[in-house]
């Protein structure tokens, strides 16, 4: 990875029996969710309530990937952590991790997406506020 990033939030999750699949383990969309769990769990830790409550800005995800590295079973005890890399002008990187929560070698997914800051009204992105900015990691210098 050429970004650099920084961890933002984490998270603990305990699996419920009713996220499991018919297969014996999480249900791959569930994954997703835990990711959710952490970015909203990051905005309201900076008390930003209003820009995941019908502000008329705030992020959406442009796009979203999980990379399933391990089987998660009930019961577990999950850590789940949001990173941001740097700032471009409307949006950011932002990678997760799930690791076991008592054993943090054992990583069972990892995952990333864009956030791109809107103005909900007019339906596009506008610039990053600075209370996001200045959480990120700076872009590198000239080498």
């Amino acid at each position: 990875m050429n970004e650099q990033r920084r961890l933002l939030h984490t998270i603990e999750i305990d699996v419920r029996w009713g996220d499991m699949d018919a297969v014996g383990h999480v249900n791959n969309a569930r994954y997703f969710t835990y990711f959710e769990g952490a970015r909203i769990g990051w905005l309201l830790a900076l008390g930003r309530e209003d820009t995941v409550n019908g502000a008329n800005e705030g992020p959406v995800i442009a796009n979203a990937s999980c990379s399933f590295r391990r089987a998660i079973t009930y019961p577990a005890r999950l850590a789940v952590s949001m990173f941001g890399g740097t700032p471009g002008r409307s949006s950011f990187e932002s990678w997760y991790e799930i690791r076991e929560r008592g054993d943090p070698a054992v990583l069972y997914a990892d995952g990333a997406s864009r956030m791109v800051w809107v103005d909900r009204r007019a339906g596009r992105s506008i610039p990053l506020p600075e209370f996001i900015r200045i959480l990120l990691p700076p872009a590198a210098g000239p080498r």
